[in-house]
């Protein structure tokens, strides 16, 4: 009989029995679990579980909700249920550096990235090519401080009209407001060099090269109103030496950037990533 493939995500405050009686209930449902993560958080006293399970094909969401929608209650656990062949739908933005923009097209490309990519939206005219090429809706947002409000407003009607799951702010170089950033929290998800706060504002790798720093990277986050301060995801650094040049720096960082931003999307999208307050659990 064919099989179809789930991953079960839960969090809730630690207590007896919650490990028993998911799966048991999987057990019970005929499922079979194909991976199982946990993590007791001592400091608050909460619990963390991803379980990727498959099951007959005739058992659906109904039959799923039917068990674990009063094991949440029980539990007072937050759940949530997703088929893996649900492709998650996600909304590129861009500003006029195209590396992370382009590596995270090429890992959709060979598939090692499972996402559909339905808008891509750029304050600037630079990105249209890439989304013409790769067959991908452009929107050009421009954003000054007369339109900002007016723009954001067009872009949570693309997020809403395309059903898209994830906005990946991939180098765009506009601040979204914090009311933005607050309804979409946990939805969100940017990427920066680790150099902030040490050298904020413009050319941040010439500032490190000029203190010469022996530490390069990046950190990809959920998007919060505090600027560059939401739950980190991933991070990579590297070493670098005083023979590179300030250019040397900034293509090291690019490579860094590309890669930490579509690794940290890739674990939202698996459905690896769970909010714990300002920090995350990634199982």
């Amino acid at each position: 009989m064919p099989e179809s493939e789930w991953v079960l995500n839960l969090s809730c405050k630690d207590r007896p029995r919650i490990v028993s009686s998911v799966t048991n209930a999987l057990a019970l449902l005929g499922a079979n679990i194909a991976e199982s993560a946990q993590f007791w958080d001592r400091t608050n006293q909460s619990f963390f579980m991803r379980i990727a399970f498959t099951a007959s094909e005739g058992l659906g969401r109904q039959a799923l909700d039917a068990v674990f929608t009063p094991m949440s209650a029980e539990f007072d656990m937050a759940t949530t249920i997703t088929r893996r062949s649900d492709v998650p739908r996600i909304i590129i933005m861009v500003s006029k550096f195209d590396h992370c923009l382009e590596h995270l097209l090429y890992q959709i490309r060979v598939g090692w990235l499972n996402v559909r990519v339905v808008a891509i939206v750029s304050n600037h005219e630079t990105a249209r090519g890439s989304a013409d090429h790769a067959g991908i809706p452009f929107h050009l947002l421009p954003v000054d401080k007369s339109n900002k409000a007016e723009q954001e407003a067009r872009l949570l009607d693309i997020y809403r009209d395309t059903d898209a799951e994830l906005i990946v702010l991939a180098r765009y170089m506009q601040v979204l407001s914090n009311e933005l950033s607050q309804e979409l929290y946990g939805r969100v998800i940017n990427i920066h060099h680790s150099f902030l706060p040490s050298f904020k504002g413009a050319k941040p790798y010439h500032q490190a090269f000029d203190r010469g720093v022996k530490l390069i990277g990046a950190t990809g986050h959920y998007v919060t109103p505090d600027l560059d301060e939401g739950p980190i995801i991933e991070q990579e650094a590297e070493r670098v030496t005083h023979a590179l040049s300030a250019d040397d720096l900034v293509a090291v960082g690019r490579d860094i950037e590309a890669r930490v931003l579509a690794r940290a999307v890739k674990l939202h999208v698996e459905r690896r990533v769970m909010l714990n307050g300002r920090k995350t659990v990634v199982l």
